[in-house]
């Protein structure tokens, strides 16, 4: 059946909405939105809807969103109190500098010219760079604020949605039907992507703890900061793709610390584990949203020139949204 009227401006509706949602930097708000509709709708609904007073439906529902809230908002809290601490980023940030200096006799010749000498002058490039983006660091700590405001409303919202879907026994309207639809084709887009993501996240997360923490120590290799390596894993794991990237260069800085050797070690195991993940993240998120790795690397790289990081973020979760939408209206 082809689309109606109700549903192509329930479309063009959709289309203006995610384009302000990055256009208006809300982006976190939005994925703060959909994650706690989506942990209240997987919870509340499988009490609420067995009981058949409307009231008694309600209180489960709200009490599931606050408490899904207060868990989300703890390990937000937690989060940035552990990346906050100038003992774990700071450290570690201070010696992945000294092992750079330490490591300049056996790094190739066109490298070294890309490493400041010492950290003594490393901190002053950094000082430098500090005194010449002063501004625009305040402008980042505003940001930030905003951003975690964002992030509450965003939640608050979310769980707000999530209660009156639960209880809900309405009628919409057409339009709000269609509407109603979209967001629950964008939520399902979310589920696939975000959640398959923590999964390999996860799945990263284990095996690099058991080649940092338990394998390199059975080889008489102790690296500094294994703990903080291991989260820093976890957390950048959640960014698709870029987020490889990130962790493997800390991991593979840091194991100069020991030896080249070790360095090339712990490359090598990265590149197999992220080839093994490669497979993995086609079978998860690939299977969920019937996408390939250079469909998911091509929508990234467009909205990343559009959009810039946030674009980046969005690309999974929007590409998946637009393929369900092409799906369900029998164009793919």
């Amino acid at each position: 059946m082809s689309p109606d009227r109700v549903t192509y401006a329930a479309w063009l509706i959709a289309a203006a909405a995610l384009f302000l949602v990055l256009k208006l930097h809300l982006l976190p708000a939005l994925l703060a939105g959909l994650l706690v509709f989506e942990l209240v709708h997987l919870t509340a609904p499988l009490l609420a809807r067995r009981l058949s007073h409307q009231r008694a439906r309600l209180v489960v529902a709200i009490f599931f969103a606050v408490l899904v809230v207060g868990v989300v908002v703890l390990a937000i809290t937690l989060a940035i109190g552990f990346f906050g601490d100038a003992r774990h980023l700071a450290a570690l940030a201070t010696r992945m500098a000294e092992i750079l200096e330490d490591s300049r006799e056996s790094l190739p010749a066109w490298l070294i010219t890309y490493i400041p000498a010492s950290v003594d002058e490393l901190k002053g490039l950094a000082v430098t760079w500090l005194r010449e983006h002063g501004g625009e660091l305040q402008m980042i700590g505003k940001e930030a604020g905003i951003t975690l405001a964002h992030v509450l409303v965003g939640l608050v919202i979310g769980a707000m949605v999530a209660v009156q879907a639960t209880v809900g026994n309405e009628s919409p309207r057409p339009l709000a039907a269609a509407l109603a639809e979209r967001a629950t084709r964008l939520a399902a887009a979310f589920r696939g992507i975000v959640f398959a993501q923590v999964r390999i996240s996860l799945i990263n997360t284990l095996f690099t703890g058991l080649y940092l923490a338990a394998v390199l120590p059975l080889l008489g290799v102790s690296l500094p900061l294994t703990k903080t390596m291991i989260a820093l894993t976890f957390v950048t794991g959640l960014l698709p793709v870029i987020g490889n990237l990130i962790s493997n260069t800390v991991i593979v800085v840091v194991s100069l610390a020991h030896s080249p050797q070790v360095a090339l070690a712990s490359l090598a195991f990265l590149v197999l584990i992220h080839k093994f993940e490669y497979f993995l993240n086609a079978r998860i998120v690939g299977g969920r949203i019937a996408a390939r790795a250079w469909e998911l690397l091509l929508a990234m790289l467009a909205m990343e020139a559009a959009f810039g990081l946030a674009g980046v973020i969005a690309a999974p979760i929007y590409y998946a949204y637009l393929k369900a939408e092409l799906k369900a209206a029998g164009l793919v």
